[in-house]
């Protein structure tokens, strides 16, 4: 049985995430900050709960304590958590809001990995996914005819092209595991106000491709619903 802890997974991406791999079979574990919303997801979904917040090192070792004890191991672990900060003129950004996003779409995901790679070693096949943007990439947010050129949001975009890279690095120094960057492209989430076209099961496509592909499958990727993507 496959086991997959998921950061933020009580609502969008992740939670559609959760639903479609515990469908596969998958043992999930839904990893989310809002004990409420993450145990109501958690019983809709047949999945289970785990508290954690990503911005802070307690919860998360709290959290990798917490599945080392019941389940002992996890085989996928799937960086989705994020936060999309400020939009439009960047000329009011604040470090403090620059902060606030990086806290969690790049040291949240070096926060989370760090502290359940122990776990994902114990497993036949570990596999690590972070769920980055085409947002974060220089061919696509340049090009007129693709929808991420025509959004001005500096923190998550240089957070998200920060992740990519990071996935590349992970790839080459973590030995014996595969780490790829997933792309949802443009979807209908909290974080956009809904206004994407595509559904969050669209959204998710790569996400659990990359979850569910067998050990032969390449690292250091940056993979859409499409195929493989050019980051630069």
């Amino acid at each position: 049985m496959t086991i997959t802890f998921i950061t933020g997974a009580n609502k969008g991406l992740g939670r559609e995430t959760a639903r479609r791999l515990t469908e596969h079979g998958h043992t999930v574990l839904l990893g989310a900050r809002d004990r409420e919303q993450g145990e109501k997801a958690a019983a809709a979904l047949g999945a289970r709960y785990v508290p954690l917040d990503v911005s802070d090192d307690a919860s998360v070792a709290a959290a990798a304590e917490n599945v080392a004890a019941r389940e002992g191991r996890i085989d996928v672990l799937i960086n989705n958590a994020g936060v999309h900060g400020p939009a439009g003129d960047p000329s009011t950004l604040t470090a403090a809001d620059a902060l606030a996003v990086l806290d969690v779409n790049v040291i949240g995901v070096i926060r989370t990995t760090t502290a359940f790679l122990p776990l994902l070693r114990r497993s036949d096949d570990p596999v690590i996914v972070n769920v980055s943007s085409g947002m974060g990439s220089l061919a696509l947010t340049h090009d007129p005819t693709r929808p991420e050129s025509h959004v001005v949001a500096p923190l998550y975009t240089a957070s998200k092209a920060a992740l990519t890279m990071l996935t590349t690095q992970y790839a080459k120094g973590l030995k014996g595991i595969r780490v790829n960057a997933a792309d949802p492209g443009y979807t209908a989430t909290d974080l956009n106000g809904h206004s994407g076209p595509q559904t969050v099961t669209e959204g998710t496509d790569a996400i659990v491709a990359l979850a569910t592909e067998g050990p032969a499958a390449g690292t250091g990727r940056f993979v859409s619903r499409h195929g493989e993507i050019a980051w630069s």
